[in-house]
């Protein structure tokens, strides 16, 4: 007879579920954006883009792992959980670890963006500090910005404008306003990362009072706005064409039967399929930010 026993994940495999490396385009494309459009305008460093990149990174997965404890405590993830385990409220690590780990990978973080506020100053130790804030405020604290219905409005500023502008501002100490629209096309491609999660988590978010826009606004109005934001993200590399920036933006556009094709999937999809619409809007962000960054540069290095 065959064994039923369900094999424990390693501390390797039980890390990257924690991590949710999936999620992570969504912290590296705004940093990668905003040295391209940096190149583009003759104002490129490398070593504060490089910095930026790790602290964003380590920022987002601080966020992630602090979302497993805060989750857990307020009973979020539990066995009805439609989406990827969650190690904590598995048991798989435990609570008091992944503290520990968050805070030392926090404190990490801090650190090394303080290089970062040497060259640029108090508007980039004001960023640094209000996005470790937020990494904490999302879920924890007397009013934890996911549960609330607000988390779409900071993931679209701290993912968007603020990874956007700060990076670029690292490296150029200026910040013109057409970098901040620019910003707006990562931003909403991270807002429709999250829109999918909370859609697919509406009914048990609704059962645990987590009421995210999805969870108030219902899954019609949600997926709506899916394709509003996915226009938006479209329309940003026009935008630039038009300020002076080269035609090769327009190879972002190669990416639209993918975003289409995740629309769809939208639509069509429930419940764990949505999973797959999740990892799907991963990658549509990732390939459109890929293509536009390479389309900004294209024009100086061939």
């Amino acid at each position: 007879m065959p064994s039923t026993v369900t094999r424990r994940p390693s501390a390797l495999d039980a890390w990257m579920l924690a991590i949710r490396p999936k999620t992570l385009p969504a912290g590296a494309v705004p940093i990668v954006l905003a040295s391209a459009i940096a190149y583009a305008d003759g104002v490129f460093k490398p070593l504060p883009a490089l910095v930026a990149l790790i602290c964003a990174l380590g920022i987002q997965i601080a966020t992630n792992f602090i979302n497993e404890i805060y989750d857990f405590r307020k009973g979020a993830d539990t066995a009805e959980r439609l989406g990827p385990t969650r190690t904590v409220a598995a048991g798989i690590i435990s609570e008091k670890t992944m503290i520990r780990v968050s805070a030392a990978l926090a404190a990490s973080v801090f650190l090394l963006g303080l290089s970062l506020v040497a060259i640029g100053g108090w508007p980039i130790f004001l960023i640094g500090v209000l996005s470790l804030i937020f990494a904490w405020a999302y879920t924890g604290g007397p009013y934890p910005i996911a549960y609330s219905g607000l988390g779409d409005v900071f993931v679209f500023i701290f993912f968007g404008l603020v990874a956007v502008g700060g990076t670029y501002f690292v490296q150029s100490l200026t910040l013109p306003l057409h970098v901040l629209v620019a910003a707006s096309a990562p931003g909403a491609m991270s807002v429709n990362i999250l829109l999918v999660n909370n859609i697919r988590d509406i009914e048990t978010d609704r059962k645990v009072g987590k009421m995210t826009l999805p969870a108030r606004i219902g899954p019609s109005a949600a997926r709506a706005i899916y394709v509003i934001l996915t226009v938006l993200a479209y329309a940003v590399p026009l935008y630039m064409i038009g300020m002076g920036y080269s035609l090769w933006c327009l190879l972002s556009l190669l990416s639209i039967p993918l975003a289409v094709g995740m629309v769809s999937r939208l639509y069509r999809s429930e419940g764990r399929e949505l999973n797959q619409v999740l990892a799907g809007t991963g990658k549509v962000l990732t390939v459109h930010g890929a293509l536009f960054s390479a389309g900004l540069i294209l024009k100086y290095i061939i």
